[in-house]
């Protein structure tokens, strides 16, 4: 949907574009790790230096990474991540802000995780905005909805962290067409369900790929492709790892500003694909979802409206 690679800042880049010294010391921190694709454990060092800056900038790697409970290299990395050439380089872009927090009279704890969380919403918002710009062309989604909607059985991947993308769509995308074959698991049994489906009469899949982006989701994808099926990709970035393994990319930007990833625009992106599946068959979605009502009040699936 989006021709343009999100790039990460260089280490000239990272130390550039520093804001301002009147800035608040918690939003300099913050704007140091911004932008950039950490792990789990990163962003347990990157809160450490939220909660402690006072201190932890003038730590030796060996403190820091004690404190933490993690590894020295792994501080290591989180250094080269964000843009530096090693520990010492991104201590000496820490030294500034931390002595500006001790001469302001820092910020509390709580006050700093109030920040930080409502950066995360803030960042989760602009992911939401870049969507919505994406979609002002909305024929891509409406072309995979299409594909998708014709497709009998249809495939729905995702794998490790991804599951939760596909079983939401195959959850809905089942009241609304006939056969989906949800496929949460990666090596052989990946490939067996995706034969079954092309041996079927299928012709498509939609595959999840968030990161970290795994092993199996690559092989998955590939085999698809070599059993004939023509596969769709949702991820985070337009050109991503997995971005040339498939026929289309649909992509939306995921919330990197907390220890896990969050998924606003994601789940959004999953939801304009199901409107696109309905829309693309209005008959059958109306009589599939007019049998499943009846079928749920006969059953009683869900509590009385109050």
């Amino acid at each position: 949907m989006e021709n343009r690679r999100r790039t990460g800042t260089s280490p000239a880049g990272a130390r550039g574009r520093q804001p301002a010294a009147e800035a608040a010391p918690t939003a300099r921190l913050l704007a140091i790790f911004d932008g950039h694709r950490l792990s789990p454990a990163q962003r347990r060092i990157a809160q450490y230096l939220l909660d402690h800056i006072t201190d932890a900038a003038f730590l030796s790697i060996t403190d820091l990474a004690e404190r933490v409970g993690v590894s020295q290299p792994s501080v290591t990395r989180f250094a080269s991540a964000l843009g530096f050439s090693g520990f010492p380089a991104l201590r000496d872009a820490l030294h500034p802000i931390a002595l500006s927090a001790i001469a302001a009279s820092p910020d509390s704890p709580e006050e700093i995780r109030r920040n930080e969380l409502q950066a995360a919403v803030d960042a989760e918002i602009a992911n939401l905005e870049s969507l919505r710009r994406l979609l002002s062309d909305p024929s891509p989604v409406i072309e995979v909805g299409h594909n998708l909607a014709h497709s009998v059985p249809m495939a729905v991947l995702g794998v490790r962290i991804s599951v939760s993308l596909a079983e939401y769509f195959a959850y809905a995308a089942k009241r609304i067409h006939p056969d989906v074959r949800v496929i949460t698991s990666g090596g052989s049994v990946a490939n067996d369900a995706l034969l079954q489906v092309k041996e079927a009469g299928g012709t498509w899949a939609l595959a999840f790929a968030m990161p970290r982006y795994s092993n199996e989701t690559l092989a998955a994808v590939q085999a698809a492709k070599e059993t004939g099926l023509q596969v769709a990709l949702i991820t985070d970035q337009p050109l991503g790892p997995l971005a040339h393994t498939a026929d289309i990319v649909l992509s939306a930007g995921t919330g990197s500003r907390l220890v896990f990833d969050s998924y606003a625009a994601p789940v959004v992106l999953t939801a304009t694909l199901l409107q696109a599946m309905a829309d693309a068959l209005p008959e059958r979605t109306q009589a599939r979802l007019e049998a499943y009502e009846q079928v749920a009040d006969r059953h009683t699936f869900f509590l009385p409206e109050s």
